[in-house]
């Protein structure tokens, strides 16, 4: 088992680059699995949809729907990207008007000057060896562009397959190993499931408040910042992934916005309370009342987990690095509880974390039930009979 883990970890080192799409699409798996699931055990007449047609009907559903909140957002959307970046000079003299009129320290000012001269002096000054890196990183991109177009075909064949590769996971598992094993799947499940759910739908009620706080503010104090609700209620609900700093990451365009209208300081400090009022709501209201204690890290750990995340595997890491780090703590609790000599019993059958993967484990004498048998619809009786391989060994034999 060692050696598998070791050999597996190299493996997925040396394709560390390659990875962001599967990982993408394992999240696609993990949102898709519940609504296939349900469609599959749905009989017309006596005959139950085949879960590849169940599948291909998911699919279509969620095309429909991705092409629907497309045409809402997509065009309001690629237009105020535009005109953003149109502005972009505009905003920068703003900006560096701004930072004239403000009393710094001559020394203070010189640093930045400094580093302003020799950002110029760079820029104006490219050296072609320095183009290799951009080629390169243009080349990756369209790489794991190409490597995202293979992910619904991928994704189709693991949610098709789902039941039988689980099924043959769990044959390849020892029979004492299995409660065990499916017990740190449950722990992985129920905290990466309800992160993931909580996320989602605090980036959406997020970006919904932040676009409705723009509308205000854009009535109240300037018509410029309604040009961009769009565009900044966006970058707000999907940086609403980064718990801590991603809110006020996705405060600082909006604070750039801020810089070019009539009254910058006024501006500045309506963009400040919008924000500060939007976390407060998440922060006191949602989060307690959407994710409970989900992951219930200290904020220092928080922090110090999506640096690493992110140092590791770029934005995908820091995004999943909260829940990772969460169930990684819960399974070293279950496996210090389960080594210890003053507690070593196994999970009851009706522990929360086993509920989901109650088929795969041993009855009241010991016994599995057959492997083919297991996940099956819920109205498919599991069968009695048993495997004598994986019959648990003897209490004389075990030690």
């Amino acid at each position: 088992m060692i050696a598998a883990l070791v050999i597996l970890a190299a493996i997925l080192y040396l394709a560390r680059g390659a990875l962001s799409p599967f990982v993408v699409g394992l999240v696609l798996i993990y949102i898709l699995d519940p609504p296939v699931e349900r469609l599959a055990r749905v009989h017309i007449g006596r005959v139950r949809i085949p879960r590849a047609v169940a599948v291909l009907v998911v699919y279509v559903l969620v095309v429909i729907f991705l092409a629907w909140a497309g045409s809402l957002l997509l065009g309001p959307l690629v237009r105020q990207i535009s005109e953003y970046l149109a502005d972009l000079p505009a905003i920068l003299a703003a900006l560096g008007d701004w930072y004239r009129t403000l009393e710094l320290p001559d020394l203070v000012r010189r640093a930045i000057d400094g580093l302003i001269s020799s950002g110029s002096e760079a820029a104006t000054g490219i050296d072609p060896s320095t183009l290799l890196p951009i080629a390169r990183s243009v080349f990756g991109f369209v790489a794991s562009f190409f490597g995202y177009l293979i992910i619904p075909v991928w994704a189709f064949y693991l949610l098709k397959d789902r039941p039988s590769l689980t099924t043959t996971m769990n044959r390849s598992i020892p029979a004492t190993w299995r409660r065990d094993v499916w017990a740190c799947v449950g722990i992985f499940n129920r905290l990466f499931g309800r992160w993931l759910r909580g996320q989602l739908l605090l980036g959406v009620i997020v970006g919904g408040a932040t676009f409705v706080g723009l509308g205000i503010l854009g009535f109240v104090v300037d018509p410029r910042f309604t040009e961009f609700a769009v565009l900044l209620a966006v970058v707000a609900g999907v940086l609403e992934l980064l718990p801590i700093i991603g809110p006020i990451i996705s405060m600082v365009p909006t604070l750039v916005v801020a810089l070019t209208v009539r009254d910058p300081a006024q501006g500045l400090i309506a963009v400040v309370i919008l924000y500060t009022a939007v976390q407060q709501l998440e922060n006191n209201v949602l989060v307690p009342l959407v994710q409970g204690d989900a992951v219930d890290l200290h904020p220092s750990v928080v922090i110090l987990a999506l640096i690493l995340g992110g140092s590791i595997a770029g934005f995908l890491g820091a995004v999943f690095a909260v829940p990772l780090t969460a169930a990684g703590r819960d399974i070293y609790r279950y496996f210090f509880r389960r080594l210890s000599p003053d507690d070593p019993t196994i999970p009851p059958p009706d522990d929360p974390d086993l509920l989901p993967f109650r088929d795969r484990l041993p009855d009241a004498a010991g016994h599995f039930p057959e492997p083919d048998e297991i996940l099956r619809a819920d109205d498919d009786a599991i069968s009695e009979r048993t495997l004598d391989d994986t019959r648990p060994p003897a209490e004389e034999d075990r030690g």
